[in-house]
Parts: structure tokens; C-alpha cells; sequence
């Protein structure tokens, strides 16, 4: 059978001693940087520690303050004041090799709490928890709305 002109053109690189040591060289370096990236974080990391930066008490400090903007722009609340509970944090859920995570998990709120202006009319009232348990997907029994103090 014939060799063909690649095959005879790869023989003779290999034969060079020189070429062989640039190949080893390259290959060893290779393994090395391998090995060395394990150790060594190049480029930006805030991605991973922004991930890690996650906290129930922003997260529902956030809630808080939209569900506070969007309830005072309802007919009749008034000046509004919003308090949520949560019932835990964060779950990072990963795969079986522990490194990668696949999804996180939010917290689950326990309730709201709505003080505002309108809190005494009933027409207001239903408004908001609709409102709040729609927005939240959670039940009405877990919204308490109460009237604003003078």
C-alpha cells in the first residue's frame, strides 16, 4: 500500500529531533496551564461573587419597595407602607458533582403586611390584596391590610 503525501510529510517532522522537542515543549506547557487554571482566576469574577452576594434581606427590601410604589398608585390607598416576611432563603440547587449549579430557588414569603390611608374602606382593601396576591402569587390569607395612623 502506498503512503500517502501527508503521511510521508508527518513521518519526516517526527523524525527531526528538533521538531520533536518543540512538540514535548508545547505539550507540557498545555498540561501546565491546565493545571494552573484550576488555581488561578483570570478575567472578571464578579459573575460568581455577585451570585454569592444574594441576600433575603435585599431581595425582599426590593419587593417591598415595588409593591409599596404600585399600592400607593391605587384609587384610594394614600400614603402606603409595606412589610414583608420571609419564610427562608435562598436554595442554590446543584448537580451530583456539587460544582454546578442548575437553578436557584427564591424564598418563600410568608406575608405582607400593607398599612396605608384606605386601609379602612373595604373597596380599597380588596384592591390591594388582589392586587398584592396576584403580583406574589400567594393566598389572601397571608395579605394583612390595615388603616394608616394620623
Amino acid at each position: 500500500m502506498e503512503e500517502s503525501k501527508t503521511v510521508k510529510y508527518a513521518k519526516k517532522l517526527f523524525d527531526n529531533d528538533k521538531i520533536k522537542r518543540i512538540i514535548i515543549i508545547a505539550g507540557l506547557a498545555g498540561m501546565a496551564l491546565i493545571f494552573l487554571s484550576n488555581y488561578v482566576q483570570i478575567g472578571n469574577s464578579s459573575g460568581g461573587e455577585r451570585e454569592e452576594e444574594f441576600s433575603v434581606t435585599t431581595y425582599s427590601t426590593q419587593i417591598e419597595n415595588d409593591l409599596q410604589s404600585v399600592i400607593s398608585r391605587i384609587e384610594g390607598a394614600g400614603q402606603t407602607e409595606v412589610l414583608l416576611t420571609m419564610e427562608n432563603s435562598v436554595e442554590y440547587v446543584y448537580l451530583d458533582d456539587s460544582t454546578t449549579k442548575t437553578k436557584e430557588i427564591e424564598p418563600l414569603i410568608r406575608g405582607v403586611l400593607v398599612v396605608c390611608e384606605g386601609g379602612d374602606s373595604p373597596v380599597v382593601v380588596e384592591r390591594i390584596t388582589e392586587a398584592v396576591t396576584k403580583s406574589l402569587d400567594i393566598s389572601a390569607a397571608k395579605v394583612c391590610i390595615t388603616k394608616l395612623s394620623e
